[in-house]
């Protein structure tokens, strides 16, 4: 009887309900922005932050501690050199910084992924580096190369990421030393997405190269921008030598660096927005122009990765109005120098995917869209400050990120868009359900979200009545709800018998519940059970 009800239910119908449950690692292109960016300072202010900041570099300077061959470029180049310390005369770097592209192309394996990063672009790129991983399952951990391989699989099925990202966790359970080469491999073999390089070492920077030799063809490297890696710089004004020695390598090669300051506002910059952003301007314009004196043209992206503090805890704070303003301002000064911008993501200092999560990760995603980002590094994934790359929220984060593409759109003015026809056809005290219009344009007039619940609060609840990240966890079927869904079925079919063999070897009893369901849906389905079956049919027609 049950294959009955499912041939009853059959033909165009079943067909469609397939597409809309197939799964599809189809990827969405990188966003082409069709808003305005959002601009918070004024063209006097942009003056005073950039005067500022080659005053730093000219008076101060910044240090490039335990890197001789770097002294050695910035003297050669006219800068004064005295120990470690480097001060650039004014104008200096900027004048360098002339030479690296406003926009590149990193090359994917699959030539339909490549992603175009500067312009009105945006790329998606996942969390990067925390040495956690949680899920509800198996709460807080340290992280595995099993969990690894599972979010570069996640970021490869997720429609709304362009690029798979780096250090999407750190491997705690393979060696230091080697770890670089097996999650290079992963994002190789696991997905065609673009990826990122190792830069915890020159030599692993290096590896990184060679591999994409193999990968790609020596040739097509040396000619084409394969990878895009992240060299953070030590804030306040130090280079260090490794994260440098890792910026030479990939210059040297013509692979993309990010140049990044990390700013805690308040501990490793000025407590005021505009302060902060002139030492991120000081410190990107030195990074950067260090890397053309590696090799002119070498792509680069202006990064910044600013938070303001908790000044009673001391702690990193996310999605706040500072860090907007100086995410906003950033996006300003880069898009000065005509260069691709770095910043934003799915940020929050929560340790759970709540209500704080959620807040702070709304405000920090949307900001990063109106500033103009480029590229979008952490934008699923990210928990507890960075710490943590959770599973669930990677999930219900990349989700969201369909909706800054539909955003990005803008509205449009076209004939089809102004509805003339629609008014026209439904006119006063009518609806627009099923008028022409909405007919031909319901599937791609809405972003649609694959997770989040907007069911009546009855079926909620009859289906578990879950909290999101609890649902994407694969757990036992609600009972209630399996018998529900299950006797709906058949007695929309017209079966007069719904047979699950026997309960008796169950630790409860359903049968209440049934009578319910069989009340509520049905007049005279007769019913036995077999748990076990029930969850196997269920499971297979869902």
């Amino acid at each position: 009887m049950a294959e009955s009800a499912r041939r009853g239910r059959g033909g165009g119908g079943a067909a469609r309900r397939a597409a809309r449950s197939a799964v599809s690692f189809e990827t969405a292109k990188y966003i082409e922005r069709n808003i305005p960016n959002y601009e918070v300072l004024t063209e006097e202010a942009l003056e005073v932050i950039e005067y500022n900041a080659d005053t730093v570099l000219e008076e101060i300077g910044v240090n490039f501690p335990d890197n001789p061959e770097a002294l050695a470029l910035w003297r050669a180049a006219g800068a004064e050199v005295t120990g470690d310390r480097v001060r650039i005369p004014r104008g200096l770097a900027r004048e360098l910084c002339k030479t690296a592209p406003s926009q590149f192309t990193q090359h994917a394996r699959n030539p339909a992924r490549n992603v175009e990063i500067g312009g009105r672009n945006l790329v998606l790129a996942p969390v990067y580096g925390p040495p956690f991983v949680r899920d509800t399952a198996g709460g807080r951990r340290y992280a595995t190369m099993d969990d690894f391989n599972k979010f570069v699989k996640l970021g490869y099925m997720s429609k709304w990421l362009h690029h798979s990202g780096g250090t999407v966790c750190e491997p705690t359970d393979v060696p230091v030393n080697k770890r670089h080469l097996d999650m290079l491999h992963a994002h190789m073999t696991l997905s065609d997405k673009p990826f990122m390089g190792s830069v915890t070492e020159p030599s692993r920077a290096q590896d990184s190269v060679d591999m994409c030799k193999i990968l790609f063809g020596a040739d097509f490297v040396d000619q084409n921008t394969v990878m895009t890696s992240l060299v953070n710089i030590n804030s306040p004004l130090t280079f260090d030598d490794v994260m440098m020695g890792a910026l030479k390598v990939f210059a040297e090669n013509n692979q993309a660096s990010i140049i990044s300051p990390f700013i805690v506002g308040g501990a490793m910059a000025p407590v005021s927005v505009a302060g902060t952003l002139t030492q991120v301007l000081a410190e990107v314009m030195a990074g950067i122009a260090y890397s053309q004196l590696i090799r002119k043209g070498a792509p680069v992206i202006f990064g910044a990765f600013v938070t303001s503090i908790d000044m009673n805890s001391g702690a990193p704070t996310f999605g706040t109005p500072e860090a907007a303003h100086i995410t906003y301002g950033a996006g300003q000064l880069a898009r000065r120098m005509n260069l691709p911008f770095r910043s934003s993501g799915s940020f929050c200092g929560s340790k759970l995917p709540d209500a704080q999560a959620a807040y702070e990760t709304a405000n920090s995603l949307n900001m990063g869209l109106l500033s103009g980002v480029n590229f979008m590094l952490h934008a699923c994934g990210w928990l507890e400050g960075g710490l943590v790359a959770s599973f669930e929220k990677f999930v219900m984060d990349a989700d969201q990120l369909g909706a800054l593409h539909h955003l990005a759109r803008g509205v449009q003015i076209d004939e089809n868009a102004q509805a003339m026809d629609a008014i026209r056809e439904v006119g006063p005290g009518g609806h627009y359900l099923g008028c022409a219009h909405t007919q031909a344009n319901f599937k791609e007039a809405f972003w649609k979200s694959d997770l989040l619940d907007y069911k009546p609060f009855e079926t909620w609840s009859d289906e578990g009545a879950r909290w999101m990240p609890l649902s994407l966890t694969a757990r036992q079927p609600n009972p209630t709800a399996l018998c529900r869904r299950s006797i709906r079925r058949a007695a929309r079919g017209g079966a007069q018998k719904l047979c699950f063999g026997d309960n008796r070897d169950h630790d409860f009893d359903m049968t209440d519940q049934v009578i319910a369901c069989v009340r509520l849906f049905t007049s005279g389905v007769q019913v036995c059970f077999d748990l076990d079956q029930l969850k196997q049919r269920d499971g297979a027609a869902r």
